[in-house]
């Protein structure tokens, strides 16, 4: 009997150390905790930006000068970059034949006057001898033809003396405006034509910066239609300018017209940026970045890096009341500052969504710790 006990008390020590075992190695393995993923609470708020697109500086006005004579240019009177004004005298051209064109104009007017004064006798005495009944009528006639041949001669000569010497005028070349001179390829002793650009006068008190907008940005500059393109125009804000090397043009300008057509060849309509420029800082021939900011109030903004896209449709992942995520399809503003979206629609103010690990930890109908 003692040892039967015996055996029944190691048997029953044996049974309680398995099932501590047991219990210990159920303790070891516990149900693994939902992760911490930073979510964000979507609240209405205002959102800032800018677009920018490439543009090219203009004068307001470029200016081609071409001589109206063709001649040998004898003087250049000017400089590459030198500021000129109205009426100044740029070239000058070879005057030698032009001035003798002048002198025989002269000459022939002379003669054409003497013809007359010649003429105008000759018809007077006629004239008083038909009074007299000296001569026929048909003399007087001749004699009166004669003197408005004379009188035509006259004309044409003076005629010919004013083109003469608007053409030595057309010697002397002349600034047509205030403005910049331009490359001036040809110099003493080159032969100028109308046909040949002697320079360019590029007026840079203003400048127009062109760009081009896209067919997107077309439509909403005329909301889908519900506004006209000036009206468009005339809500926009005032734009800035980058300069090449990245820095600020000082000044900020305003878009002066936008084309109603859009070109088939790019795709964009022409648009065109109006800067003052009294330093003349800019000149023809620059290149830049307009920039045009925009602002929405009371709209939803989101990290960029919350979203992710699938077959060019874009995501969130909100979370359910049970902290689970939910793949939710969102539509968001064309223009960004590149960190954020304006979601348009999709959400509502008060949702949550994951705004870490999208794409990589995190997946679909996945339960998660939130940690603001």
């Amino acid at each position: 009997m003692k040892k039967q006990a015996l055996t029944l008390l190691l048997a029953a020590v044996a049974v309680c150390g398995l099932v501590s075992s047991c219990g210990k190695k159920q303790q070891a393995q516990p149900q693994a905790a939902a992760p911490e993923i930073a979510v964000l609470t979507v609240e209405p708020s205002s959102a800032s930006y800018q677009n920018s697109y490439p543009a090219t500086i203009k004068g307001k006005t470029d200016i081609a000068i071409r001589p109206q004579v063709t001649g040998f240019i004898t003087k250049v009177n000017v400089d590459e970059g030198q500021k000129v004004h109205r009426g100044q005298v740029l070239f000058t051209i070879d005057q030698v034949q032009y001035q003798a064109a002048v002198d025989q104009a002269e000459a022939n007017v002379n003669s054409a006057k003497t013809a007359v004064s010649t003429a105008e006798i000759t018809e007077q005495n006629k004239r008083t001898l038909l009074d007299k009944n000296i001569i026929s009528e048909t003399e007087w006639k001749m004699a009166a033809n004669q003197l408005a041949q004379a009188k035509a001669a006259l004309a044409q000569a003076q005629a010919a003396l004013v083109n003469a010497r608007k053409n030595l005028a057309y010697t002397t070349v002349t600034a047509p405006s205030d403005g910049v001179v331009g490359t001036i390829p040809n110099r003493e002793g080159s032969l100028a034509s109308p046909s040949t650009a002697l320079t360019t006068i590029s007026d840079n008190s203003q400048v127009y910066a062109y760009f081009s907008l896209s067919e997107k940005d077309l439509l909403n500059l005329i909301d889908g239609g519900n506004s006209s393109v000036d009206a468009g125009v005339k809500s926009l804000p005032k734009v800035q300018l980058q300069l090449a090397d990245g820095t600020m043009y000082p000044l900020e300008g305003t878009v002066a017209t936008v084309s109603g057509v859009i070109d088939n060849a790019t795709g964009a309509a022409s648009s065109r940026a109006l800067f003052d420029n009294p330093n003349g800082m800019l000149r023809s021939g620059n290149t830049g970045q307009i920039i045009i900011p925009r602002k929405s109030d009371g709209v939803l903004v989101i990290p960029q890096k919350a979203t992710y896209e699938v077959q060019d449709l874009r995501y969130v992942y909100t979370l359910n009341d049970s902290n689970v995520t939910v793949p939710t399809q969102i539509t968001v503003q064309p223009y960004n500052d590149g960190k954020t979206f304006v979601v348009t629609s999709g959400l509502n103010p008060g949702d949550r969504i994951v705004t870490e690990g999208v794409g990589t930890s995190v997946r679909a109908n996945m339960p998660v710790t939130p940690k603001q």
